[in-house]
C-alpha cells in the first residue's frame, strides 16, 4: 500500500531507442529528481536495461526498500521497446511488491515543454508516419491533451494542426517525429510552427516519474497483470493477418 506522502518511484521509458531511467520523489509541483540515466546506442534494451537500473540504484544509494512504486512509459513507440519496458516494470513491481503506474510517452514529451502554450508531441512510427497528440497549456501551466493519440503521415498531421490552431497561435513540435519530419512540416504550417531544441526530443524519465507521482497520490495504478502498452497501431503481424483475412473474405464472396 502507498503510504509515502512524496512517493519515490523508479521510472522506466523504452519507447524509443534511448533507454531513459530516473528516480523521482513526489510530483511535478512539489517533487525532486534523485537520479537520472539515459543511454542510447547499439545495444538493445533487453541486453542492458536491468544493468542500467542496477547502476542507477547503486550510484544514487537507493535500495528496493526505499522505492514506493514503478513508473513505466506506455508509448506509443517501438513495439519491441515497449514490450521490454512493460515486462521489466511488471516484473520489478511484482518482485518488490510495489504498485505500477503508467504514463503516455506523448504526455511525457509535452510535459517537458511546460512553457509552451501549444505543443504537438510526435514519435516516429516508421512507415512514413508519426504517433502524435496535441496539447494546450491550462491555467495551472499543465499540458492538457486536445486529441487522443493518432497515427498518421506528417502531411495529414500538418493539415489537422492547421484546423485546430486559433488565430495567431503557433505550435511547438517535439519528439523523434519532429526531429525527423520538422523540416517537412514547417513550410506546411505556414510559419505557425517551430521545432523544439534537440535536447527535448527524447522522453525524460524524470518527467515520467513526476507525472506518475501524481497518479500514485491519487491511487491510479495499473493492473500488474493486465496493464498493456499504448500501441495505437497494430503490429506488422496483426496488420498482415488482417489483410489476409480481408483478402480471403473478398475471394470467398466471388
Amino acid at each position: 500500500m502507498m503510504t509515502a506522502v512524496r512517493p519515490l518511484l523508479l521510472a522506466i521509458d523504452t519507447a524509443t531507442p534511448c533507454a531513459a531511467l530516473a528516480l523521482t520523489a513526489g510530483t511535478a509541483d512539489d517533487g525532486e529528481v534523485r537520479g537520472c540515466l539515459n543511454m542510447a546506442g547499439g545495444k538493445t534494451h533487453s541486453r542492458r536495461l536491468l544493468l542500467l537500473i542496477d547502476v542507477l540504484m547503486r550510484e544514487s544509494g537507493t535500495t528496493w526498500q526505499d522505492v514506493d512504486g514503478i513508473a513505466v512509459g506506455l508509448g506509443p513507440g517501438s513495439f519491441t521497446g515497449l514490450r521490454i519496458g512493460m515486462a521489466t516494470a511488471k516484473g520489478l513491481a511484482s518482485a518488490a511488491g510495489r504498485p505500477l503506474y503508467g504514463v503516455s510517452t506523448l504526455d511525457v514529451l509535452a510535459a517537458q515543454c511546460a512553457g509552451a502554450p501549444l505543443v504537438c508531441s510526435m514519435i516516429d512510427a516508421r512507415k512514413k508516419e508519426v504517433y502524435a497528440a496535441l496539447y494546450r497549456r491550462d491555467a495551472q501551466g499543465r499540458q492538457v491533451a486536445c486529441t487522443g493519440p493518432l497515427v498518421l503521415p506528417p502531411v495529414a498531421l500538418a493539415s489537422k494542426l492547421l484546423g485546430m490552431l486559433e488565430a495567431d497561435e503557433s505550435v511547438l513540435l517535439v519528439g523523434s517525429g519532429a526531429r525527423l519530419y520538422g523540416a517537412e512540416l514547417l513550410p506546411l504550417l505556414g510559419g505557425r510552427g517551430r521545432v523544439a531544441p534537440a535536447f527535448l526530443h527524447e522522453p525524460s524519465a524524470a518527467a515520467l516519474g513526476l507525472a506518475a507521482g501524481e497518479k500514485a497520490v491519487r491511487g491510479e495504478n495499473l493492473d500488474p497483470i493486465e496493464g498493456m502498452p499504448l500501441y495505437v497501431r497494430g503490429s506488422d503481424a496483426e496488420l498482415n493477418l488482417a489483410r489476409k483475412l480481408a483478402q480471403g473474405a473478398g475471394e470467398g464472396g466471388r
